[in-house]
């Protein structure tokens, strides 16, 4: 039951997120890395990626690749997460703070994928 609920977490998480990137562009483009070129398809990009996989999680034939496309994401995120401790956004703390939480989000992903179970019946 744990494992499912964390699953489901999970996949609303990034399915909220990923719909985030459309409602809030602005706060994603302030932090993407100026060498990164073409921000705001990156920012949309992103975003569907993150509405994907975070639906792919749901299914237990897509769970384990959706997993490995969530780590793959997370540590593709970490040259943003970089740039915002460079960048001091929002503040130091708060930015090594979410740099350190991306390696809780990977071991998460990881733990996910090798639930076995399905989430819509029993």
């Amino acid at each position: 039951m744990i494992k499912k609920t964390s699953l489901i977490i999970m996949s609303l998480l990034y399915i909220l997120a990923g719909i985030n990137h459309f409602v809030h562009p602005d706060f994603y483009l302030k932090i993407m890395p100026p060498y990164i070129p073409f921000h705001r398809a990156m920012v949309v990009l992103s975003g569907i990626c993150e509405f994907v996989f975070g639906a792919l999680l749901l299914f237990r034939q897509t769970r384990k690749f959706a997993g490995l496309l969530i780590i793959l994401m997370l540590v593709a995120f970490m040259t943003v997460h970089v740039q915002m401790i460079i960048d001091a956004y929002p503040t130091l703390w708060l930015a090594v703070v979410r740099f350190a939480f991306q390696f809780v989000l990977i071991w998460w992903a990881n733990s996910v994928r090798n639930f076995k179970g399905n989430i819509f019946y029993s």
